[in-house]
């Protein structure tokens, strides 16, 4: 089923989403993009329908032919400061503030939000299979997260993040068990069972 391009057509609208909540370690990364509707970008879906390949050809497509996007991330540190859920959502608000037009109203993924200034905002759930441009920002959030663990694979080859990208696997946890955690692991988390052995 074709993905609605807009939910109205009165203001302008941003489509808003994060990657990499339920990892381990990492930040969490959020996209807010405005679609042009003079434009068509086709096959946006929701970035865990995508392979890795589709993913990063839409990405160049969304940065190349949006009105306008930003990307914005909360670090491991910052998300044990606030919470997850608290991080994702005020990850999006910094991608909304790097919006260089402000939009009127946000569409999100998700079914809780913390309203940003007086900007009207609305919730959808599972809406990166329903909006393209939550679907759209699901996509920048997803590959620049990827792009970001890929990198710290270089210094961490031993947990896997080229393949696993921080989620829980079995091969990162028995990671973490064998050779105990990183900067970069959310201590917040429940990281093994054993956790308190860890530190």
């Amino acid at each position: 089923m074709a993905l609605q391009k807009f939910y109205q057509k009165e203001v302008l609208e941003a489509g808003c989403d994060e990657a990499g909540r339920g990892c381990l370690a990492g930040p969490v990364f959020a996209a807010a993009v405005v679609l042009d509707a003079k434009k068509n970008i086709k096959g946006l879906d929701d970035s865990k329908k995508l392979n890795e390949k589709q993913r990063q050809n839409l990405r160049f497509e969304i940065e190349e032919k949006a009105l306008c996007f930003a990307v914005a991330s909360y670090d491991n540190k910052q998300i044990d400061e606030v919470n997850i859920l608290k991080a994702s959502f005020l990850s999006m608000h910094l991608a909304i503030d790097g919006l260089r037009i402000r939009p009127k109203l946000l569409l999100i993924d998700g079914n809780r939000f913390i309203p940003y200034f007086n900007v009207k905002h609305l919730c959808i759930v599972k809406g990166d299979s329903k909006m393209q441009s939550i679907a759209a920002a699901s996509i920048l959030a997803k590959t620049y997260r990827d792009d970001f663990m890929m990198k710290l694979h270089e210094s961490y080859p031993e947990y896997g993040w080229d393949r696993n990208k921080a989620y829980p696997t079995q091969e990162h946890r028995d990671a973490i068990a064998k050779h105990g955690i990183t900067p970069y692991h959310r201590l917040s988390f429940t990281l093994q069972k054993k956790q308190l052995a860890l530190f």
